[in-house]
Formats: structure tokens, sequence, C-alpha cells
């Protein structure tokens, strides 16, 4: 799995860092939050998963590989 987050969409209200800081992360410089790791790791899938259904935003999107 992998995962991004919008820089267009993202609002900055870090919810997603909250939920799982272990993969976002919140940039202070741009305001928005990052994506830690290019490839999920399986312990953390199901966070990411919560993390995107749970942005306010839809800014973070998810690839399956």
């Amino acid at each position: 799995m992998k995962a991004s987050v919008d820089k267009e969409l993202c609002m900055g209200d870090r919810n997603c860092n909250i939920l799982c800081p272990e993969v976002f992360q919140y940039n202070e410089k741009e305001l928005i939050s990052i994506v830690l790791m290019d490839k999920i790791p399986k312990k953390y899938e199901g966070l990411v998963t919560q993390a995107r259904d749970e942005c306010p935003a839809r800014a973070i999107s998810i690839v399956e590989h």
C-alpha cells in the first residue's frame, strides 16, 4: 500500500497525524500533513485507511500494490 496527501486539498487539521504519527507528519512550514514512508507497513494499513476515510478534506489517497 502507498499513501499520499494532496497538498491542494489538505486543510492541516492534523487528524491523520494524531491517528497514525508513524506514517503522517505535520509540515509546519507548508501547514499540511505529509506521508513519511514510500510503502506503508502492513501493521499501519488499517490506521492509514481510517485516516483516509476520516479526512474531512478527502486529501489522503491510497494505492494498493
